[in-house]
């Protein structure tokens, strides 16, 4: 599949069958993720989000695929709007952080400015505007960061007590195990 024939494929409403088929076609090698990646900035935002959809099905399936485009993705996460994207690029770099994501994800993510990329999260985390999920997959990777900044811990623990009586239950259960995270 050309990147040229993707935009046309997502037109329409997806299912998850389809994304995960979609994600196995554009992990061929004539298949650009860069082109996906810019895709998810559509202007149509069903479109991006379709496109960042299958963008998590190619980290999570395919991460062979995705890992050429990893530092391209990192210089991209800072300025994705489309909200239902976030939510696909949030979860994206939770999994990029953790401690047992790959070596080689480790050392992409050793050699980008998590500096920045923390500052996004605490961002989209206390933002109104941005759905619990969003902020749930911020937390992850905050704590997942804490490792390597000794400076988000602190911060991260005011968040989350400013926070707890402000969000959803979900949202309360997600900071009790981050806090228990945090203490490990």
């Amino acid at each position: 599949m050309q990147y040229s024939a993707l935009p046309e494929m997502i037109k329409t409403t997806l299912q998850k069958s389809k994304v995960e088929k979609l994600a196995e076609i554009a992990a061929c090698k004539t298949f650009s993720v860069e082109e996906l990646i810019d895709l998810t900035f559509h202007v149509d935002k069903q479109m991006g989000f379709r496109a960042a959809w299958i963008l998590e099905n190619i980290y999570t399936l395919h991460q062979e695929r995705f890992l050429p485009s990893a530092g391209y993705f990192l210089t991209k996460f800072p300025l994705q709007n489309n909200m239902s994207a976030r939510r696909h690029y949030s979860k994206i770099l939770a999994l990029m952080t953790k401690k047992n994501a790959s070596l080689e994800i480790k050392n992409i993510i050793i050699d980008s400015n998590t500096g920045i990329l923390a500052e996004i999260a605490f961002s989209w985390l206390i933002d109104k505007q941005v759905p619990v999920a969003i902020k749930s997959h911020c937390l992850n990777v905050l704590a997942n960061l804490s490792i390597q900044h000794s400076w988000i811990k602190d911060e991260l623990t005011q968040t989350m007590d400013f926070l707890i009586d402000k969000e959803s239950i979900g949202f309360y259960a997600k900071v009790k195990q981050i806090r228990k995270e945090l203490t490990r």
